[in-house]
């Protein structure tokens, strides 16, 4: 439900109103933006809710708060965009620890375990692995975001300091995650977060001495390339452990 209505509802809200026409997301020329698109996003978000609320009432509040905090990221009378810090904060907390919790009580309905520290840290380590990934899809877009009046935190950072922010962010994330899987005796789990997480550092490694080179590295082809690796790696490695 999440990947396949309000995720894109989500993406065609802020196209709507961002009319991009440069590289965006996981579209290199994206189309122009047309009227049908505003009634197609609200039809996906009326589905998500009801569907919700047929799961478990209080699962369908949780999903219709997530959808109009994604709404004033990009709608133009809020627009969280225009702000580096409140946005990133917003986007990090709601798609990585908000969803988190709000799905695990969709399947569980068990607030005691939820609340437990083990499982609230649990969920900022996907926070902070966002916190180290969403910088990386603004690195692309800073003249097009600075001539809307955008003000992202890639933009505020600099290229290199994207770079060196996203790299402490997945550092520490990954530091919490390990700490949490020694302290329940999971040492395989950890090998398996390593192994998988080696092509990530690799490419990560690679685009940012490339970018060293010449800041015109910092583009689509390679924001695009290190999304699609560390989606494929990470979710491998929790499969696997999950099998």
């Amino acid at each position: 439900m999440l990947h396949f209505f309000v995720c894109p509802a989500s993406n065609g809200y802020n196209s709507y109103f961002d009319k991009d026409e440069k590289s965006i997301g996981g579209l290199k020329n994206p189309p122009p933006v047309n009227k049908p698109l505003f009634p197609l996003v609200i039809i996906f978000d009326v589905f998500c809710i009801v569907y919700a609320y047929w799961i478990i009432p209080l699962f369908s509040g949780l999903i219709l708060v997530y959808i109009l905090v994604s709404k004033a990221y990009s709608y133009d009378k809020i627009r969280l965009k225009k702000y580096a810090i409140l946005s990133t904060l917003v986007v990090t907390l709601f798609q990585g620890f908000y969803l988190f919790i709000s799905i695990q009580y969709a399947f569980l309905e068990e607030w005691g375990f939820i609340l437990k520290w083990e499982n609230l840290l649990l969920a900022a380590c996907s926070s902070l692995f966002l916190l180290g990934s969403y910088p990386l899809t603004q690195v692309y877009q800073h003249q097009e975001d600075r001539d809307r009046g955008d003000q992202t935190l890639s933009l505020m950072l600099g290229i290199l300091g994207t770079f060196l922010f996203s790299s402490l962010a997945f550092l520490l994330g990954s530091l919490f995650l390990t700490f949490l899987f020694l302290k329940q005796g999971l040492v395989n789990e950890i090998y398996y977060f390593l192994g998988f997480g080696l092509p990530i550092l690799a490419y990560f490694s690679y685009w940012y001495w490339l970018v060293l080179k010449n800041s015109n590295q910092a583009n689509y082809k390679h924001s695009v390339r290190m999304n699609m690796i560390s989606s494929i790696c990470l979710s491998a490695a929790f499969i696997v452990m999950l099998l």
